[in-house]
């Protein structure tokens, strides 16, 4: 299916520019994922992408994941909930001390809680720790529809916006072969 998509491009250029999120009444904790796993970042790249067309990596074979996560610019979080996966992001470190938020996003049971905007209050947070200069994230009209308003709630401002038509699959695609996530929400 031939489809017009939107994708809108946004950058944070001062750590004062963050407006942090109210926290979850739930807690929500993160952990980093220390050790390359390429089968962990396949699994939460379908589970967080799969209804939002996030099929570019899902051809990729063990080796060109591991060949992705097994770099020191990527670092994997993941958040738990009650020691449930809820979610995760994946920052990339960048020449000029650009730091890319590459990955992010929910697992389906965990959307709508409040931890949208906490998750991602702790992912910009995390790449001014690790030295950004700027931090810079893209979202498209494919992306869940909170996904831009999150991210400018956050205090991103847009900086580019592209319109292309794109390949997609006929139906969102799912981790699993008849995996029915609208009975999730």
């Amino acid at each position: 299916m031939r489809c017009p998509v939107t994708t809108t491009y946004l950058e944070m250029n001062s750590p004062a520019d963050l407006r942090p999120a109210r926290s979850s009444t739930t807690p929500l904790n993160l952990i980093r994922a220390e050790i390359p796993c390429p089968e962990l970042n396949r699994f939460l790249y379908a589970a967080v992408g799969s209804r939002w067309y996030w099929y570019a990596h899902l051809s990729w074979d063990y080796a060109r994941w591991l060949s992705y996560v097994d770099r020191p610019e990527i670092e994997t979080w993941i958040a738990y909930v009650s020691g449930t996966p809820a979610g995760y992001f994946e920052l990339e470190r960048q020449d000029g001390g650009n730091v890319e938020l590459a990955h992010f996003g929910l697992l389906p049971r965990f959307i709508g809680q409040g931890f949208g905007g906490v998750l991602l209050t702790a992912a910009v947070n995390r790449a001014w720790e690790i030295g950004a200069n700027r931090v810079w994230v893209h979202t498209c009209t494919l992306d869940h529809p909170q996904a831009l308003s999150n991210y400018q709630a956050r205090g991103f401002r847009v900086y580019l916006i592209e319109e292309a038509i794109e390949d997609l699959p006929d139906q969102p695609l799912e981790p699993w072969p008849g995996a029915s996530l609208e009975s999730i929400e």
